[in-house]
């Protein structure tokens, strides 16, 4: 753990750069500034055991409060207001609430509920995302998404590097932290050129055992990712792996309740994501993805296909469809979803 430190500390040294803000917005001045995004959808779900449904609902209504105070000083607060998260029963509650102090270029210090700094989609923008849903391995392996303790980060797109590294509780945001012990979460990106990034990922955590009498809990996820953008294309592909001994989580994702299992297990999964943004605003979009739920099980690998269509009605107003194409091998019954999302910012 000191080696980490000590090559963090380093890399941050050698980079006099500003840094990105580990929100959706950073503040463009003093005083406050209000921000958010609705996201209503239109869900239609192909169920062959327990009849077809279909529904309208939010997946995502923020609202949120952000902006600078002298000197060096910027606040961020956002509250998830959808009657639809399973959180809270609908409820709407504190989402990210961080303060964040940037007197040095090089090195931004934040402390508050923030998310997690592994994983390339985790980290894009909720209405930033290129499919309705992110990948089922970064809903499970990212998790929590969110969570309360400390961060310093550097760099930014025109650097060579770009780091974050945070200590959280690992309990989550709705869960007091009941141990001593902390998660130690870290995330290290390369630009060797303009238009192309690689990324990797280490989280490791340890927690009072979930069985009376037995060592801790151990939780280990780490990853790689690499993006490639030139003009109107883009294409990503990220992998996962998640080890957990005594006890580990499912859920957890945007909105998702996380529940606690006990029992150790590996997990691991990936995508690859392919676009083309025209000029007429039309980006189609094709995500290609896999989960195994358990690595030392056989039959259980999930696998999906997103086929995307992304059309940008102006600046602040995008609508999404997507058919999500679903084959598990453990359990072969129709339950595909064909998805409608508008997300507008203001």
């Amino acid at each position: 753990m000191k080696k980490l430190y000590a090559l963090l500390f380093a890399v941050a040294f050698c980079i006099p750069m500003l840094v990105n803000a580990q929100g959706c917005d950073e503040p463009s001045g003093e005083g406050v500034n209000v921000f958010g995004f609705i996201q209503p959808r239109y869900q239609y779900n192909e169920n062959a055991a327990n009849n077809d449904t279909n529904t309208f609902d939010f997946n995502r209504a923020r609202i949120g409060v952000m902006g600078k105070i002298p000197y060096d000083i910027s606040y961020y607060v956002v509250l998830e207001a959808s009657p639809d998260n399973q959180r809270h029963d609908g409820d709407a509650y504190l989402l990210d609430a961080f303060v964040t102090y940037s007197r040095y270029d090089f090195a931004r210090l934040t402390m508050g509920s923030f998310k997690s700094p592994i994983s390339l989609e985790l980290n894009t923008a909720c209405r930033k995302l290129h499919t309705i849903n992110r990948s089922r391995v970064v809903e499970q392996l990212a998790s929590p998404d969110r969570d309360r303790g400390v961060m310093i980060m550097g760099g930014a797109d025109t650097t060579l590097f770009q780091y974050s590294f945070a200590i959280t509780n690992g309990t989550g945001l709705f869960a007091k932290d009941d141990n001593k012990e902390k998660d130690y979460a870290a995330r290290l990106v390369l630009n060797p050129h303009k238009n192309f990034k690689l990324g990797a990922s280490y989280l490791y955590g340890e927690s009072a055992s979930a069985t009376a009498g037995m060592p801790d809990d151990e939780k280990t996820r780490w990853g790689a990712d690499l993006q490639y953008k030139n003009g109107g294309f883009m294409f990503q592909a990220e992998y996962l792996y998640g080890k957990d001994v005594g006890s580990y989580t499912t859920g957890g994702g945007c909105g998702e309740e996380l529940e606690v299992h006990q029992g150790s297990i590996k997990r691991d999964g990936g995508f690859i994501m392919g676009m083309y943004k025209f000029k007429n605003n039309l980006q189609p979009v094709l995500k290609i993805e896999y989960y195994d739920s358990d690595k030392d099980m056989g039959n259980n690998t999930e696998f999906c296909t997103t086929y995307g269509l992304n059309y940008w009605l102006n600046d602040w107003t995008k609508i999404q469809a997507n058919y999500v194409y679903r084959a598990e091998r453990a359990d072969e019954i129709d339950n595909d979803i064909f998805m409608l999302q508008v997300t507008v910012n203001f």
